[in-house]
């Protein structure tokens, strides 16, 4: 039976990760608290209230220490805490203390890369690496069968996806492409394979680049794409270990 195994939300695009056990998705929404905001770079253009691809933002492809960042959110009082082994643990209001945040992850930053200057944030949305609200999923046994092709032991944490399946077999993902899924008590549509960029180079323990994901992608597969990205077309909560169904 395919199931959830884990979920997995990122408050702040590219700046940590944070494990839930249930979180009620909304019809054309990301998910909650998902990419809430994202880190604009002194060469940004955007535009307020306006989605913007992910070149304008400070992600783990330009700066792979960022992928050792986990985070907690505290949603009543609107906080998020950082914590990375190099760093001591940062609480902090995304909304008004921006330049708390601007001075702890400086040094994470690379110096011969545009620097992080500010908090970019899209209400409701979120940040998706989709010009539309998107959830990610990652199918465990492709992140399994990957790992043996490369010798290595890979962590799922290093795609960045929102909802871990269990119980598929590996790359069965890419068949979903056009379908819906029920999961749990939510509905979600499969729009289209995530193609792969530089941070999932990264370990997500130490932020070191150590494994060439892309190449292996490349070289068995001939793609670097790895999960697949959904609409939510149908309100509804999801929970660890709840069932998958292909409508």
């Amino acid at each position: 039976m395919t199931q959830v195994s884990a979920l997995w939300r990122h408050p702040i695009k590219g700046h940590g990760r944070e494990a839930l056990t249930d979180v009620t998705l909304a019809q054309g929404q990301a998910m909650p608290w998902d990419r809430r905001w994202a880190v604009a770079h002194e060469l940004a253009r955007l535009t307020e209230g306006e989605w913007a691809p992910c070149t304008n933002f400070s992600i783990g492809a330009k700066a792979p220490a960022l992928m050792a960042i986990n985070a907690r959110v505290d949603e009543a009082a609107g906080l998020v805490t950082l914590s990375h082994p190099e760093r001591p643990d940062l609480t902090f209001d995304p909304d008004r203390e921006t330049q708390a945040f601007l001075d702890w992850v400086r040094p994470l930053m690379p110096v011969n890369r545009a620097q992080s200057v500010q908090l970019f944030r899209l209400d409701g949305r979120g940040v998706t690496d989709t010009d539309y609200p998107s959830v990610s999923l990652l199918n465990l046994a492709s992140n399994a069968d990957l790992a043996t092709r490369m010798g290595a032991e890979v962590s799922p944490l290093r795609w960045r996806c929102n909802i871990h399946l269990g119980g598929l077999e590996p790359w069965a993902e890419f068949d979903l492409v056009g379908r819906t899924l029920r999961i749990g008590e939510a509905e979600l549509q499969v729009r289209e394979p995530i193609r792969r960029c530089m941070a999932t180079t990264a370990n997500p323990a130490t932020g070191a680049r150590d494994l060439d994901t892309l190449g292996a992608l490349n070289a068995n597969w001939n793609h670097q794409d790895f999960g697949i990205y959904a609409e939510v077309t149908r309100t509804g909560a999801i929970a660890v270990g709840a069932p998958v169904e292909v409508l």
